[in-house]
């Protein structure tokens, strides 16, 4: 099998590429590199490369954050010839919690031989979500994220809890209507935050999804209606661990379904992030497509 390595230039600012690089070096893997040149760069690599060689069995590598990762998967997906792995030294990494972080891929030798297992993804429109898309509190925290992360102290690492602050002082309510496979969720049309997941963590600490599971065939959607800052405050440590679910004090603000569609339905002004990545649309539907992908995890274990 051919590997090729897909480098994010602009992602993080650790050594991971070097150690890539010297990693590389010293291993009898049959690899290509390829720097991106710009946003959505890699998407349009990939399937070109994959369209001209259709017989090739080939893994391409996400190296850098999340924004890496997606723009790989979305342009693996519809190839039968082609895997997705991902080394993950850029930002955020959320995707590769599910299997317990990114140091379990690292190990470059480990990654090359691991095998490649089903991977369910959610498409939205004409892309496709590895992780988890989501509305409310969260999107615009991300849109603000997006707007200050140049910035000093407020953005870099800091930037989401950036985000959530602004959107804590002037976003706690979202008018938007949300659908579970057509059943309405919140007659009253208003949400704090709602996820629609495959993956488990979002915005680098949040387990928004501790009972997802990446190759069930379903999305696990959890809507939080409207609470006041107080309550929140209260509450957003055990949201951030991903105990609530089982937090008795959620119980009144929570509802959570395992299903095949979702349907957002909000204004003009409406946002969803997917992986990270704007969304806009006052209608938004999201599918499951089962064993979408095939992604290469190291000492992978059956059940995970």
């Amino acid at each position: 099998m051919k590997n090729c390595f897909i480098i994010n230039t602009r992602a993080g600012k650790n050594s991971g590429l070097r150690d890539l690089a010297e990693d590389l070096k010293n291993t009898s893997a049959d690899f290509k590199i390829y720097r991106t040149k710009g946003p959505l760069d890699a998407t349009r690599f990939i399937r070109k490369y994959c369209t001209e060689h259709p017989a090739e069995k080939i893994r391409f590598y996400a190296c850098g954050g999340d924004g890496t990762l997606s723009e790989v998967v979305n342009g693996v997906v519809g190839f039968e010839n082609a895997e997705v792995a991902c080394f993950p030294c850029g930002s955020g990494n959320d995707f590769v919690k599910y299997y317990g972080g990114r140091e379990r891929f690292f190990d470059v030798e480990k990654l090359i031989t691991a095998p490649a297992v089903p991977v369910d993804l959610m498409k939205i429109g004409d892309k496709y979500s590895i992780n988890v898309i989501n509305c409310g509190l969260d999107a615009y925290a991300c849109k603000t994220m997006n707007e200050i992360k140049k910035k000093p102290i407020i953005g870099g690492k800091n930037a989401y809890y950036s985000g959530v602050v602004k959107s804590f002082i002037s976003n706690m309510k979202t008018n938007a209507m949300v659908y579970a496979d057509g059943e309405l969720l919140n007659e009253e049309g208003e949400l704090l935050l709602c996820t629609a997941a495959n993956g488990t963590h979002y915005g680098g600490s949040f387990r928004c999804a501790p009972r997802s599971k990446n190759n069930d065939g379903l999305i696990e959607l959890c809507l939080v209606k409207p609470i006041s800052r107080a309550k929140f405050i209260t509450l957003v440590g055990s949201y951030e661990k991903g105990n609530h679910l089982e937090d008795p004090r959620f119980a009144e603000y929570i509802m959570y379904r395992r299903c095949k569609k979702v349907t957002f339905q909000g204004g003009e002004d409406f946002v969803a992030t997917v992986d990270g990545e704007l969304c806009f649309g006052s209608e938004l539907t999201i599918e499951i497509v089962p064993n979408a992908i095939r992604f290469a995890v190291p000492d992978y274990k059956d059940g995970e």
